[in-house]
């Protein structure tokens, strides 16, 4: 069997989860990473020279036929399965009081739903491997703010990474959440402009999720909370 180690990332290709890539794929890592757009995906891997450590899957993170696809797909065309990082993930920048309740349904399944269906999908494999569940989650994910539902979503992961954890450490599986405070990302993009103030870069987030993948056998770094210098909340 082929000792280098893989993982597999949901939305990796833009933002946090394209930097992800591209850090592990620097550290020797082979790589999967999904997302719902063929066109991004596709330019990602010619942003890189279309590496053959790299694979991409077309689908979505709320879909699990897609996300038992993209797993099994790994498993066969590499060997193995080491981790798992769920980023895929979106915000409909609007309130519970104020807000289009048409936006609601997707993003809770994509936030929530995703990660667990991504758990399942790689937990066989992940006990082999003795590997690692990375979850991002979410500064909001610790911090109340008025009528956020993205927030709740992130709440939600918060609790599901260590809900996770109880579970699977037996296995000898790590589980770890980082949560980011606010990201210079295509996330904003439905916002409409980036918030004010000192922003992280997708890389520096990056180093923090492969710091936590890279600890020594036995260790398990469980939550990562990391924000720029200069938010208070």
């Amino acid at each position: 069997m082929n000792e280098t180690p893989v993982a597999l990332i949901t939305g990796g290709g833009s933002g946090i989860g394209a930097a992800v890539a591209r850090q592990l794929l620097d550290a020797g890592y082979r790589v999967t990473v999904t997302g719902r757009g063929e066109r991004r995906l596709r330019d990602f891997a010619d942003s890189l020279g279309n590496p053959e450590a790299l694979r991409t899957v077309v689908g979505s993170a709320s879909v699990y036929e897609d996300v038992r696809e993209a797993v099994d797909s790994t498993v066969k065309a590499y060997g193995r399965l080491d981790t798992v990082i769920a980023n895929a993930g979106f915000a409909t920048h609007d309130s519970v009081a104020e807000g289009d309740p048409a936006g609601w349904t997707e993003m809770v399944l994509t936030n929530v739903l995703g990660p667990a269906l991504l758990v399942r999908a790689s937990v066989d494999a992940l006990k082999e491997s003795r590997g690692r569940i990375v979850l991002i989650g979410s500064v909001a994910g610790f911090v109340p703010t008025p009528g956020n539902l993205y927030g709740a979503t992130k709440w939600a992961v918060t609790g599901l990474a260590e809900n996770t954890r109880r579970q699977v450490t037996e296995f000898g599986i790590g589980v770890t959440l980082v949560a980011p405070g606010r990201v210079e990302t295509p996330f904003w993009d439905s916002h409409g402009s980036l918030p004010p103030g000192n922003l992280l870069t997708g890389d520096q987030i990056a180093d923090s999720v492969v710091w936590a993948i890279r600890q020594p056998a036995g260790v398990d770094v469980n939550t990562v909370v990391v924000r720029p210098l200069g938010q208070p909340n």
